[in-house]
């Protein structure tokens, strides 16, 4: 796990002096075990490395035969495997990266189709003259680019390329819309003119210091009716599981896991501990003394029940209000998502112990976990659609009535409606497009890469993918309950995680934070220079102390929004508390 970034010049145009060394500044956190560059007339690339596979050799940039250079972020977890596929090749390293270096000298840019794992790769053939950059099909991690006059840079992080010069650090205001409308914000257009996002599954070849094509890799199968229904449904789910959760297993450094006591992590734990002959190590969050439900006593059960250690994390009010100025800070794409509290935290505990954590991300959208998807399974005209309604709509808090925020869901919406399968399919496709990179997963790279840890999400596996996404509607949902088939497998394999039992939903008791302090944060918040020119000051200032849930909600994200921009568009350091740093914004 690393942070990347390079440029490749247009002719006649040379890489700006400094360049390297503004980079690594922007990009240490994400790898503060070592750096490497490689340099040569109108081509930069350069790595911080995070050591967790091949400690001793695996320092980048790696260098191929014919001269090729490759820095990546991410692991691939199949390298054995591809090691024995490339027959008479002599490896230079043991590291999980240096596979696809030779992949590529046999390939070409068919060299991603092998790679099972989360990658960003940027490698320089020069034999043709061009970058490669590609990332993996789900969008694990993350990759952006710029086009300039002096050519094309790229980096792990939008924020790098703001550091370094090569982009503005303002806030495009259609997007910034859609980002309190949603939470997130869709496609390749990210909130900083002129930053875009390698998308996931994308590769982008760069020549002459401009993109020459695109191609793209789809991270989920096609599901040509009739859908699957295994003769032995839980039997099979258990194989690909288990090789799943062994391959994200791989490395050379100490691992742990996430515990939400959900369904999802609760069966990452199940098969880690069948898998580990020492005790699992696990954390979960909760938020004592508060209205929200609290998930230690169902993680510490089913912790118990495989003899794993379990660690509580108490997130309060007060880490609350001190913290949320350095976890905005660390988003610099963007997130809403108030997940993005206790994963921070999370990771800051898991760092004193481990620099790799497993996680349930991905179970609900490979399964048909959310209630969402129940809607979209009832018949016409009970059918209801994915996010019709802004998250923001009803405060009457625009200054001028928005248009268009969710056209980038409704081109999604569209190319899936166009790959066909059933409701509950097109629904899973909708939110893989883009709420899970560009929400769940920016979260979680952005929130564990801030303390130096790799979060790795077993379900996002292409193996797992091809066996999921075609089964058979009702062996995701039934009897009113998602992800049945998963429930199925932990009543099997840890009856004690109660896999059947009624759940409650996460939640994080922002809201109810936000309002005890709502006559101080209104004000402050409505002032913001993120804030005062989209939306009307009173009502904001009124939102503050509002009892309703979707108005704590949205004060929540306007709150988030102004500490955001603090950051990074205004560059100022997240030092002190969301007061402080409100008053000085």
């Amino acid at each position: 796990m690393c942070g990347i970034a390079g440029m490749v010049a247009r002719p006649g145009m040379a890489i700006p002096d400094g360049l390297a060394d503004r980079f690594v500044a922007a990009l240490v956190h994400r790898g503060p075990d070592g750096q490497g560059s490689h340099a040569e007339p109108g081509l930069l690339l350069v790595q911080t490395r995070l050591a967790i596979i091949d400690l001793e050799t695996g320092d980048q940039p790696l260098h191929g035969s014919e001269g090729q250079v490759l820095v990546a972020n991410g692991e691939v977890y199949n390298y054995r495997e591809l090691r024995a596929d490339l027959p008479g090749v002599v490896f230079r390293s043991k590291s999980d990266c240096e596979p696809p270096l030779h992949l590529y000298a046999r390939d070409g840019l068919d060299f991603v189709d092998a790679l099972r794992g989360m990658y960003a790769i940027a490698l320089w053939d020069p034999t043709h003259r061009r970058l490669v950059l590609t990332r993996d099909p789900f969008g694990i991690k993350p990759l952006y680019y710029v086009e300039t006059e002096a050519g094309l840079a790229f980096a792990s992080e939008a924020q790098a390329l703001v550091g370094a010069g090569l982009a503005v650090p303002a806030m495009d205001r259609r997007v910034a819309l859609e980002l309190g409308a949603l939470q997130f914000t869709c496609g390749a257009d990210t909130i900083f003119p002129g930053v875009k996002r390698v998308l996931p599954g994308e590769t982008l070849v760069v020549e002459d210091g401009v993109i020459a094509a695109r191609r793209r890799r789809a991270a989920l199968p096609e599901t040509s009716p009739p859908l699957v229904e295994p003769t032995d449904p839980i039997t099979a789910l258990d194989k690909v599981f288990q090789e799943s959760i062994d391959l994200h297993q791989r490395s050379d450094v100490p691992y742990g896991l996430f515990l939400s006591g959900g369904i999802d992590s609760s069966a990452v734990l199940a098969m880690m501990a069948r898998l580990n002959d020492r005790p699992v190590l696990a954390f979960t969050a909760g938020f004592p003394g508060t209205g929200a439900h609290d998930e230690r006593g169902a993680a510490k059960t089913a912790a118990r029940a495989v003899g794993a250690e379990h660690v509580e994390v108490s997130v309060t009010e007060a880490d609350f209000l001190a913290h949320l100025p350095a976890i905005a800070a660390c988003v610099d794409d963007p997130v809403a998502d108030y997940a993005i509290v206790p994963t921070w935290m999370l990771a800051r505990e898991a760092r004193k112990s481990v620099k790799v954590v497993l996680c349930g991300e991905g179970g609900d959208e490979m399964l048909g976990g959310y209630g969402r998807y129940r809607g979209a399974m009832r018949p016409w005209p009970l059918t209801r659609a994915p996010r019709r309604k802004g998250l923001l709509d009803g405060l009457n808090l625009y200054r001028d009535p928005p248009t268009g925020l969710r056209d980038g869901l409704a081109r999604a919406e569209r190319l899936v409606k166009a790959e066909g399968g059933s409701r509950l399919i097109q629904a899973q496709r909708l939110d893989c497009a883009d709420w899970l990179p560009h929400d769940l997963l920016n979260k979680l790279d952005r929130c564990l890469m801030a303390h130096g840890v790799e979060g790795r999400v077993p379900f996002l596996d292409p193996e797992m993918a091809r066996f999921c996404l075609p089964l058979a509607d009702r062996l995701k949902v039934r009897d009113g309950k998602g992800k049945w088939i998963l429930r199925a497998w932990l009543e099997r394999h840890l009856p004690d995680a109660q896999p059947f039992a009624p759940k409650r939903g996460f939640t994080v008791p922002v809201g109810d934070w936000i309002r005890a302090h709502g006559t101080t944060l209104g004000p402050l918040v409505a002032a913001s220079p993120a804030i005062e020119p989209l939306y009307k000051p009173e009502a904001v200032r009124a939102l503050f102390t509002d009892t309703r849930k979707e108005a704590g909600m949205a004060a929540w994200i306007l709150l988030y929004h102004a500490l955001w921009h603090r950051r990074h568009v205004a560059g100022k350091a997240p030092d002190g508390d969301v007061f402080h740093c409100l008053a000085d914004a």
